[in-house]
Formats: structure tokens, C-alpha cells, sequence
């Protein structure tokens, strides 16, 4: 990121207070909503959605399930097998294989969803559900990833940011604003609509599966807080990146991971973490079009406050 870049990055805490209340919704649908910007999804949303797939061709969206240990893994799934089959193969002799999965996923290794419940402000939830209340031990009483027990399905748009600036990835540190949303939609010849998806592709899994473990110091390309207002403007459902949309080191005054207070918090608006895009991209670019359907089943968790995911693009 060059100075001026870093310095236009800069925002003070009461510069945030003020974009979190001109982007907050509650009580836009009630005071008591869980939905958030999910309304904006629609039955004929989802149909039109549905007609865009012309090739019939399915493209996954998550990483492999991660169990190594590793810079950017500090926290592994857990899997391993429970049952094997013994010896007796004779004839007519049955045998199961079982295993176990666990995993802490709320981590950079793991493609997850983040449930509305998963980001406290100020003592709040998205729509003004007090944190003490609504989450404890048992889980979350409001607001958790059962919201989306039917799914999240709608047209998906990937912006592909890297090739505005003739580059294969942003560098760690590099910000995503609101003017290279608009640009991408230019060059790629989509337009962000209501109800949509939205997938911001920055390149950090390309990068770090190209120069490894030890490329960066922790720094990672993101969102810039006032790019927000593009979800804002264009009532997106629900906002993925292939990293977690916030930019680090963090450019915000007093708060930690702004995107996400404002997404989930302010604005309602469900996070995919930690995807990987480059399949979508190259069937996107060979088939003129960046929109497709998208389709995701988040695990039904009773209290959960997200989910381990794979998403699926449909072209």
C-alpha cells in the first residue's frame, strides 16, 4: 500500500461511530428481526437467480478441511477414524467405515459462515439484542446460524479486485474500497443488485498457497470500512471474500475487525470467510458472465453462531 493509500485508509473512532449509525438497520424490519439484509432475498430473487444457470456447471467454494498445524492454522480440525474393517472379507461378510470431523472454524484456515450472533458492540447484537442475554453457555438464544436453516441460495456476482491494479493479488495490507467495487462491475460488465451475493476476491489464497506459510507478517488485504456503503446501497444479502473482508493491520480507530461490526452488527448482513475463488474465476472469465446461482446449506446448529461451509456457484 503506498502513503497516500494508507493515509486515505486511516478512520477515527468517531468517523466509524458515525458510518455505523448511517449504516445500521435495526429496526427497519421490527424490532425483534433476526433476518437482517436476508429479506432482501426473495422468492422471485431466487427463481431469477435460478434461470441464470445456462452450462449446469458446479463449483465449490471452500477449502479442504485443514488438520496440519501450520503459521495460519493454529487451531486444526479435528479427524479421525473411529471404525475399520477387521479381517473377516469372506463371503457375504459386511464391514463399516466410520469417521469423526470437529472443528473450531471460526479460524483463517477453515471456509465458515458467520451467523449474525457471532459479533458483540458495545454490549449489543445486530437489532439491539443485548450479548449477555442472548449468548451463553448454552448457545445463542437469537440470531444464530438456524436463521438460515433453509439455506442460502440467491445470485451470486464475484468482483475480482487484483486485476484493476495489474496484479495477480492484492499485497498484504492493501484496501478494498467502494471505487474499486464500481470498477470491477465496469470491467467485468455486472452490476451488484438487491438480494445478491456478493463475493470480493482479493487473492490472499492464491497468494498464500503460491509463496507459502511464511509470506506475510500477519497483514492481509480486506475491505475498507466506507466500501460498506456499496452493500449498503446495493442491499447485498450476505458479503464473502477469500479472506475474512477485513483488512489487517487494521485501519480503524478503537475497533477491532470493522467489517465485521458492521456487517453483521450494524447492517445485518451474513459473512463467508476464508473461500477460495480462483475455479470460479477462470469459469466466470471463460464464460463472459460474473453473476451465477449460488447455494449454500450451513449446518443446523441450535445456538450456533455460524458454520463450517462449502458453498456452491452454479453456472
Amino acid at each position: 500500500m503506498t502513503g497516500s493509500e494508507r493515509q486515505r485508509a486511516e478512520m477515527s473512532a468517531a468517523e466509524f461511530a458515525d458510518l455505523f449509525d448511517a449504516l445500521s438497520t435495526w429496526g427497519r424490519w421490527g424490532e425483534e428481526d433476526e433476518r437482517g439484509s436476508l429479506h432482501h432475498i426473495s422468492e422471485d430473487t431466487v427463481a431469477a437467480a435460478a434461470a441464470l444457470v445456462q452450462d449446469g456447471r458446479t463449483i465449490g467454494l471452500s477449502r479442504p478441511l485443514d488438520t496440519r498445524v501450520s503459521p495460519h492454522n493454529s487451531v486444526p480440525a479435528d479427524h479421525h477414524m473411529t471404525m475399520l474393517v477387521g479381517d473377516d472379507s469372506g463371503p457375504g461378510s459386511l464391514g463399516f467405515t466410520m469417521d469423526y470431523v470437529g472443528v473450531d472454524y471460526h479460524h483463517e484456515s477453515h471456509s465458515h459462515l458467520d451467523a449474525l450472533c457471532h459479533t458483540s458492540y458495545g454490549g449489543s447484537l445486530y437489532n439491539g439484542f443485548q450479548t449477555v442475554d442472548t449468548v451463553t453457555e448454552g448457545g445463542a438464544a437469537e440470531l444464530s446460524v438456524e436463521t438460515l436453516k433453509h439455506g442460502l441460495v440467491g445470485r451470486g456476482v464475484l468482483l475480482d479486485v487484483p486485476p484493476l491494479r495489474d496484479r495477480t493479488w492484492l499485497e498484504p495490507g492493501d484496501g478494498v474500497f467502494r471505487d474499486d467495487l464500481e470498477a470491477a462491475e465496469r470491467s467485468q460488465g455486472v452490476t451488484v443488485g438487491g438480494g445478491d451475493i456478493l463475493l470480493v476476491r482479493t487473492g490472499y489464497a492464491q497468494r498464500l498457497e503460491e509463496l507459502g506459510d511464511s509470506a506475510d507478517d500477519g497483514s492481509v488485504a480486506g475491505m475498507h470500512p466506507t466500501a460498506m456503503t456499496f452493500i449498503a446501497d446495493r442491499h447485498v444479502s450476505a458479503l464473502g471474500s477469500d479472506g475474512n473482508s477485513d483488512i489487517a493491520p487494521n485501519p480503524t480507530e478503537g475497533v477491532a475487525f470493522p467489517i465485521h461490526v458492521l456487517a453483521l452488527n450494524a447492517m445485518g448482513v451474513h459473512l463467508l470467510d476464508y473461500l477460495t475463488f480462483e475455479d470460479l474465476r477462470e469459469a466466470c472469465a471463460s464464460a463472459g458472465r460474473w453473476d451465477f446461482l449460488f447455494v449454500a446449506a450451513p449446518l443446523r446448529i441450535s445456538g450456533g453462531t455460524g458454520s463450517p461451509i462449502n458453498p456452491i456457484a452454479i453456472l
